[in-house]
């Protein structure tokens, strides 16, 4: 597609892949809206990228609906959704917490598929529109501690594949995306050190070249599901 054609909602936006996101489509001249649950730091991203903010926490259906409501007021229409809201919660199996499982559940699969369905209403009317999930390397294999996190990107994986079958037929393009480590501020939100910065580990600008490249394919052809590793992760 051509990016000054498009009309992209980045969940998440405010802070990582989606705050890069969003820089690179608006400069490449997109309308682009982020949405968040933090509003500080949302009406920061928004400065900074001169995207449209809408405040909303994706795990709670009446303030999706009112997102995509607001996007299509104020844009007009609506062709691309990134859905990349989700966070980490790590802890060994023996010690998980119940309701901290279940709230990450909530935003990372729940959430997801409040987007993906409202996503789909629209894009299965119009008969076009580019449906792009964040998942993560986490979704192709488990790790010590990565019960809720991994489960929340196997799941995503799923129920991306799932919504590829349902609609091509629409000609809506949904394409998964597994970032490995990248350096945001992930792992200090999920509670981990914060780490020195590696210049041999990748940045969100990386991603989302990643998601642009994606994108900017003719609408003949898709990118199902991409990886993205470091190149030189143990240094």
């Amino acid at each position: 597609m051509n990016l000054q054609e498009a009309k992209v909602l980045i969940t998440g936006g405010s802070s990582g892949i989606g705050l890069e996101t969003a820089r690179q489509l608006v400069a490449a001249g997109a309308q682009v809206a982020i949405c968040g649950r933090h509003y500080d730091r949302l009406q920061r991203a928004a400065a900074e990228t001169g995207a449209l903010p809408i405040h909303a926490d994706v795990s709670r259906e009446e303030e999706v609906k009112g997102m995509f409501q607001t996007v299509l007021e104020t844009f007009g229409d609506l062709n691309v959704v990134l859905n990349n809201a989700a966070y980490g919660y790590f802890s060994p199996l023996a010690e998980i917490e119940r309701h901290k499982f279940e709230e990450q559940i909530a935003t990372n699969i729940t959430g997801a598929m409040l987007v993906g369905r409202e996503a789909a209403r629209y894009f299965t009317e119009k008969q076009y529109g580019n449906l792009i999930n964040i998942a993560s390397t986490a979704g192709l294999h488990g790790f010590a501690n990565g019960t809720a996190y991994v489960a929340s990107k196997f799941a995503l994986r799923g129920m991306t594949e799932c919504w590829r079958q349902e609609l091509r037929k629409h000609n809506v393009r949904v394409t998964l995306i597994n970032p490995s480590e990248v350096q945001t501020s992930f792992g200090v939100n999920a509670g981990r050190e914060a780490k020195d910065y590696d210049p041999s580990k990748m940045e969100a600008t990386e991603i989302a070249q990643v998601i642009l490249s994606v994108l900017q394919l003719r609408d003949v052809a898709f990118v199902t599901e991409t990886t993205v590793f470091a190149t030189n992760p143990a240094s």
